[in-house]
Formats: structure tokens, sequence, C-alpha cells
């Protein structure tokens, strides 16, 4: 076997040490060491890895070129089946039909001098009949050469079988790429999940409902753009790296730029840029961005993840929670052709959305094992968070259930988030608007008129997921100061290190009365496809480092901790 590697141990002298060819890595561990291999990677399964790579020395021999640079192509396989589907054997026997059709083989039949395959392209497929003295025998031997998985260029006239199929007569047949490996089998080759989400590209080819929820993500994508170009809004980009942390409450990603000598934070979010602009006069801006927040990872959350964030200047949080029932109920009517659409069990209904305020929810949700619910009125008392907290602990110890932690040092406001995620939020399956957060939970959101204590903020739960998050944006540049102060000083890893003073002279020149929103791409195309593991809806998810094979991770891949 000829040496796999080229090693090259250089010295800490000026004199060099000969190279050494070898194929397995030496056990050696130096800074210098220089690794350079000096045959082509190979992949399991190998035995059909070689044979494949021997069947492309084979076609190179008979002078077809491996990797060819394009194929002039006429239609798809799905372009084929929408014109021409209608045609009977007749018409297409009148009216002689040319193709030129590129696809990857997903089905082989050969009968002796002739044979059927299958084509995929374009989400759907299309038969195929090559015959030998029809293509002639260099062109034949070229197809007995052909596995699953190769990707092929045919030309010829359609036509239907004596089943009635509407096949390509093949009277030309190119090679376009050769596949080394095969494609996993339909019914058990790519069972595992994991798998699934770390080769999206096989996932992609063999399972139509992975390319089905991708390009429903596409659809949605683009008739959230539609919606807000229609109302005048304009889209926007603002940057990804922050020196501030700001616009949520999240633990960052931290990177370094060298030319500039100073760390940056990937962006939790981008409200604070956005509202920058309705200062400078963009009255209504909305962003399809990346943000990237360094916790836990389950079935909801992921570091990095899709939102869509907009604001509306001269507006407040009760005229978006109009505008979001207008925008999901017309998209859940666009993308699924129905405002009632079904999600596991259950079905959405987006005709008709609920209103609660926060301390309403934990009273309609308290659990009856808990003792005596907590009325809106002692829940908006001072210190009335903290009993019912005491509360719903004992009962939660009782069956052995999950505590609100660190009650004796949060206040009244973050208690009341608290029980509201422990007691309400899982009830929560048809569209919900939950207001009337806590200003201590709410740095960003303008305080009631009547009652300092509450903020003109809301989010939007649908299946026991939050969806959205809004609010009449705070714009008194004194109280913003006080409340980035309080964050500040409270410490913690997902809160802001120092005041963004550049934030606070933007609201010093003046922001109007500004309503904003920040709504989750990947949680709404969960419902919107019917995807209940938020790595089902994102093209390449992060995952934990791949175990060398023959060993396994003490926990799946891209599995951690939920965040808190």
């Amino acid at each position: 076997m000829p040496p796999r590697y080229r090693v090259i141990i250089p010295s800490v002298s000026r004199r060099r040490l000969p190279e050494v060819s070898c194929n397995i890595l030496p056990p050696v561990r130096l800074k210098a060491l220089i690794v350079e291999r000096t045959v082509p990677l190979e992949f399991e399964p190998l035995d059909q890895f070689l044979q494949r790579r021997k069947k492309l020395s084979e076609i190179e021999s008979l002078g077809h070129a491996p990797y060819p640079h394009k194929f002039a192509w006429t239609h798809t396989a799905r372009q084929v089946a929408e014109q021409f589907g209608h045609r009977t054997a007749d018409q297409l026997s009148s009216e002689r039909v040319e193709v030129r059709v590129a696809g990857r083989i997903v089905a082989l039949r050969p009968h002796g001098k002739a044979a059927f395959a299958h084509l995929a392209g374009d989400g759907a497929r299309l038969q195929m009949y090559i015959k030998l003295d029809v293509v002639g025998e260099q062109a034949y031997k070229l197809f007995q050469l052909l596995d699953l998985g190769d990707i092929v260029g045919v030309s010829g006239h359609l036509f239907r079988t004596k089943t009635n199929e509407l096949t390509v007569w093949v009277e030309g047949l190119e090679l376009l790429n050769k596949a080394l490996l095969p494609l996993p089998e339909k019914w058990h080759g790519l069972a595992d999940v994991e798998m699934r989400y770390r080769r999206r590209y096989l996932d992609l080819i063999v399972n139509e409902r992975a390319r089905e929820i991708f390009l429903r993500r596409a659809q949605i994508t683009r008739e959230l753009r539609r919606f807000f170009d229609e109302r005048g809004y304009v889209e926007v980009e603002t940057p990804m790296m922050h020196s501030i942390l700001g616009g949520a409450t999240a633990r960052p990603f931290v990177t370094h730029h060298n030319t500039f000598d100073m760390d940056l934070f990937l962006r939790i979010a981008p409200e604070l840029y956005l509202k920058r602009l309705v200062v400078g006069g963009l009255d209504r801006v909305y962003e399809i961005n990346r943000n990237f927040r360094n916790e836990g990872i389950d079935a909801i959350h992921q570091p990095e993840f899709t939102m869509l964030e907009f604001y509306q200047a001269y507006s407040d949080a009760l005229e978006l929670m109009d505008l979001t029932e207008e925008l999901l109920r017309g998209l859940a009517e666009k993308v699924c052709g129905s405002a009632k659409i079904k999600y596991g069990e259950r079905e959405i209904d987006f005709s008709h959305f609920e209103r609660l305020s926060m301390r309403d929810a934990i009273h309609m949700f308290w659990p009856t094992a808990a003792g005596a619910a907590p009325s809106v009125a002692e829940l908006a008392r001072k210190g009335g968070p903290r009993g019912a907290v005491a509360r719903y602990n004992a009962f939660a110890r009782s069956g052995g259930g999950e505590t609100i932690d660190d009650a004796g040092t949060r206040s009244d406001g973050e208690l009341t988030g608290d029980l509201f995620e422990a007691v309400a939020e899982g009830h929560l399956i048809q569209p919900t608007f939950i207001y009337d957060f806590p200003t201590e939970i709410s740095p960003l959101a303008k305080r009631r008129e009547d009652d300092p204590s509450l903020t003109e903020r809301f989010e939007l739960f649908i299946a026991g997921m939050e969806i959205a998050n809004g609010f009449s944006e705070l714009n008194d540049p004194a109280d913003q100061e006080r409340r980035f102060r309080a964050q500040v000083e409270k410490g913690g890893h997902d809160m802001p290190k120092e005041v963004d003073t550049d934030y606070i002279r933007a609201l010093s020149h003046g922001l109007p009365p500004t309503a904003g929103e920040g709504i989750g791409i990947d949680r709404l195309v969960m419902l919107l496809t019917d995807s209940h593991a938020i790595r089902e809806v994102i093209l390449f998810p992060l995952l934990r480092a791949e175990a060398p094979e023959g060993t396994s991770a003490e926990k799946s891949a891209g599995e951690g901790e939920p965040p808190k």
C-alpha cells in the first residue's frame, strides 16, 4: 500500500530532519508538525467507495469527462411532468417533444440490451428508457457503469410506456458526476435522526418531507417580506458584532477583532440599532436577522437562530397585537391554505387570538393541588408574588417537581414572571397574547401610565411556545439609563457589563412614540410545517462534535442542558 501521509518535522535549529512517509499519523505532538496527505480521503463503506472509484477510471478510459463543466438542459423533471403530464401517448407520438433533462439516478432496472431508470430533480422523478441499438455501444457501456446516486444528463423525446408512465426515450447520455458513495436505503438507511441533521445533503435527497419543510420555510420568509414591504416598511441590515451587549438578556458568544484589539459580542438581538434608525427618521423598519446566544439546546432552542424584528413609529403595543394577528392569520392561509392548521394531535386556529394579562394567566392555570390560586389583586400587592411562590414551591417539592429558585433574592416582578413560566406557559396552545409584563423584567418597554409596576409589553404564545415579543418602546432617555444601570449593577453572565451611552444619546435626540416586535422565524416554521423539534427546520443546526467511528458519545450530539 502506498504511504498515505507525508510528515515533515522541523528542527528547532536551522537543520531540518528528513521527511517521513507513513500510512498512519505518527504519535508526535509538535507545534510545527506538518502533515500532508499523499492520497485522497476515503470513506465508508470502503468497498463501495473503491468500487465506484474504479468505475470512474473505466468511464474516463472510454473517453468521457469525469466532471464536465455544464449541461445544456431544457427542462427539469418537475417541468416535464407539469408541462407534458396531461398529454396522451397518441399526442406525444403525433407531436414529438424533445427534452434535455439532468438528474440524479434513484432507480435502475436493466433488461439486457435495454434498461429503465428514474432521475430525480427539482423535487420530482422522471423515468428514462435507454436502448443499446439507439444510443450505441459507447453510450450503453457508460450506462452499464452507472450506479444509484450518479448524476447524468439525457436527451431524447417523450413517450408513454405500456403502463402509461411518461418517459424519456434516451438518444444521448452524459455523465455529469459519479457518486463515489451510495445513497442511504430509502426505508432504513438514514433512520438515525442525528445523522439526518449532520448530513443534511443526504436527508434532502432521500427524505421528501425534509425538502418540503425547507421549501415552505423559504415561502414563509418571502411572505413575511411581502407583508412588510406592502405596508411601507424598509428592510435594513444592522451589525452582527456588537461592542456592548444589548437588546435582550442572554449569555453571548465572544470574539476578538485583531486589528482593533477589542473583544466583540455576536449579536443577541438587533433591537437597539433598529431603534436608532427610527430616531434617524426611518419610521418603519424591519430586519430578518441571525442571532446568537451561548445557552442550552433543546427542542425549541438553538444557539444560532433567525428572528424577524420590526419597528413602527407613532404606534403602541396594542396596535402591534392587531398587526400580528393580521400577519399570522394571512400567513397561515397563504402557506397552509387555511387559518386552521394541524400541529401534532391538535388543531391551531389562527382565526381567533386570546388576550390575557400575565397575572390573569397565573390565576387561571394555577394547579388545584397547590392550594388557593393567587388572585390578580394578591399578585399586584407588594410581597404577593413571593407568597404565591412559597405555595407553589411547597406543591412542587411534595410532587417531586421543579421549584422556583432564588425566591428570596428576586423581586416581585421577577417572581411573577417565574410563576407564569411555571404554571401557565405550557397551557397556551391556541394563539394567546400575554400582556402587562412587570417592569423589572422589561428593561426596554414603556411603563403603563396608570401602573408604573407594569409595562406595555406582550408575548404571543402558540402550542406552548413563545412566538413573538413586542412592546411600546421606552423613549425616555433618563428612565432608560436608570434601567440600564440597574442591569449592570445586578451583574451576571447574561447581563450587560456597561451602559450603552450612545443609545442613550440617540434617545436624547428624540425617539417618537414607537412600537417594536420580534418574531421567532424558526418556531413559526415549526408551527406551519407541523415540526416538533427546532433542528427539523434549520438546515444545518449546531451539533456536538462527531464522535470517531466505533465510539459513542455520552450525550446525543446537539443535546445539552435546556436554557433557564
